[in-house]
């Protein structure tokens, strides 16, 4: 089975395209939509795994290029910022999963090898507490780490931020 991994977190993507590839599947990787359309159409894939928020264009771009030139591809969206609006858009684009990061390959194959791909695109709802520490690392990513500026975006003291920070992610 070829897989097309697109992401722009270069660790991430390198890691699992390995632990993919251990497991038998031939993994072709990009780093932004336009990359990840060329090497789609230089050698199709069967599975597209595509990470949502990018630099440049939405992976929601790549979705919806990907379906209309090649339908035949199952495209099942990577994302660590999930939420309700995303989710309705990847599925009205009918994407065959919708996958929270951190996921690891495992979880991938499964979802590859499961009934995903009969229209079960309907993400989980998230926690509160999920929510609420993935808008932060939004927030966080928009001022560049700066845990001061993302304090006064959020409307918070930085001292609050730092100790919410420290704390691991809320599963689910």
């Amino acid at each position: 089975m070829r897989v097309l991994l697109v992401d722009d977190e270069e660790i991430f993507r390198e890691r699992l395209a390995r632990a993919l590839r251990a497991r038998g599947l031939e993994v072709v990787t990009a780093a932004s939509v336009e990359e990840g359309l060329d090497r789609a159409r230089a050698a199709p894939p069967d599975v597209a795994l595509v990470d949502l928020r990018m630099p440049g264009p939405s992976g929601l771009e790549l979705v919806q290029r990907l379906s209309a030139e090649m339908p035949q591809v199952r495209t099942f969206v990577l994302t660590g910022f999930g939420s309700i609006g995303t989710a309705v858009e990847a599925a009205r684009l009918g994407i065959a999963g919708y996958l929270q990061k951190p996921i690891d390959a495992q979880a991938i194959l499964e979802a590859i090898s499961s009934g995903a791909g009969q229209g079960s695109a309907e993400p989980e709802t998230p926690s509160l507490a999920r929510v609420e520490w993935e808008h932060i690392q939004r927030v966080l990513a928009d001022c560049n780490g700066n845990v001061s500026a993302a304090a006064q975006r959020l409307g918070i003291d930085r001292r609050t931020l730092q100790r919410k920070l420290h704390k691991l992610p809320p599963q689910k």
